[in-house]
């Protein structure tokens, strides 16, 4: 007779995989990403997710640009340490400060959206919340001021940029302005915070922040735009239910993905040919060079089916864009705009 045959190895494989998703799952919850479960009880990691670490990649990637736009950097102990400094007034303490307001302010949203979020799934109280932004808020400032005295600043440079861009945060998510509900000026005030004050903040801490620099990276952050609006096109539905005018609702989802899409090419078009105007072509071949691969993950993915395929496109295109960003901002550190 023959013997009977236990199926172990499915069900092994079956708990390997309920392990991974279960981790996968705890991962996006810290990180503050879209989609993560409810049911962390630690208050340290609750917080953490209000601040939604994820984000704070970009602000210090430009903390990382303005330095090197400054001409100035040099690789120092102590250097090292003091740009690991601003990026932890642009990243976790401002950025934090960005995100739990933000929270605060959406709580009702996320009722609907995203109830397994802090607030609305009562993990946090009011209170504790708004404790978490006035000492993120504070922190960052405090931050802010030590650096400006290092660097040695008559004028509080970083301070005032600390200040302006935690202003531009607050009247993007409080009322009555709440810009996020214009999709144009929303995602502007988007895009100019990743891009172009975490580079004014890393110019300014080791050079001279000059108005070309100035101008320079807010032409760039139209090309920050395109990329906020990419995060648009998940929450369609419910911003034309809630009459938010993001861009895929004003225009509808194809249209909107164009505009997206020119944007973000034509900005970073736009600085290779400046960067020619200035005789830095080897850094303007290196930069269109970038532009070519997120073109075509454009028309593999975004264009094709920007609902289905945001995050993918996102995942495949953004690294060329940031990488872009650092060779323009080498490119204006060699030239004699900061000389």
């Amino acid at each position: 007779m023959a013997e009977e045959q236990v199926p172990t190895v499915d069900l092994s494989t079956s708990k390997i995989a309920e392990t991974a998703g279960s981790k996968g799952s705890k991962a996006r919850q810290l990180l503050g990403m879209k989609g993560a479960q409810a049911g962390e009880t630690s208050i340290w990691k609750i917080r953490l997710q209000l601040m939604k670490p994820i984000t704070w990649i970009p602000l210090i990637w430009g903390v990382v640009c303005g330095a090197a736009s400054s001409g100035r950097y040099v690789w120092t102990v102590e250097n090292v340490l003091i740009a690991a400094a601003c990026m932890l007034m642009s990243g976790p303490l401002l950025t934090g400060y960005t995100q739990t307001i933000n929270d605060y302010y959406d709580r009702e949203l996320d009722a609907i959206n995203e109830p397994n979020r802090p607030i609305p799934s009562g993990a946090i109280s009011l209170n504790q919340v708004q404790v978490q932004i006035w000492v993120l808020l504070l922190g960052g400032l405090a931050v802010s001021y030590g650096l400006d005295i290092w660097a040695g600043h008559t004028f509080p440079v970083l301070f005032s940029l600390a200040c302006g861009g935690s202003l531009v945060s607050y009247i993007y998510s409080a009322p009555p302005l709440k810009l996020k509900q214009n999709g144009w000026a929303g995602n502007y005030a988007l895009g100019a915070s990743y891009i172009a004050l975490p580079w004014w903040a890393g110019h300014a801490l080791f050079g001279e922040l000059n108005w070309t620099i100035v101008v320079l990276t807010l032409i760039y952050s139209m090309a920050g735009l395109g990329i906020a609006v990419v995060n648009d096109f998940k929450a369609v539905e419910g911003d034309r239910q809630l009459g938010l005018q993001s861009l895929p609702v004003m225009f509808g989802v194809q249209t909107a993905a164009w505009i997206c899409v020119l944007m973000i090419d034509i900005f970073q078009g736009g600085m290779a040919a400046y960067l020619i105007a200035i005789h830095k072509n080897l850094y303007a071949v290196l930069l269109i060079f970038l532009i070519i691969p997120q073109i075509t993950f454009q028309d593999m993915y975004f264009l094709r089916n920007p609902l289905e395929n945001d995050v993918k496109y996102q995942a495949s295109a953004q690294p060329f864009l940031v990488l872009g960003m650092l060779v323009t901002a080498l490119a204006l550190g060699h030239s004699n705009l900061v000389s």
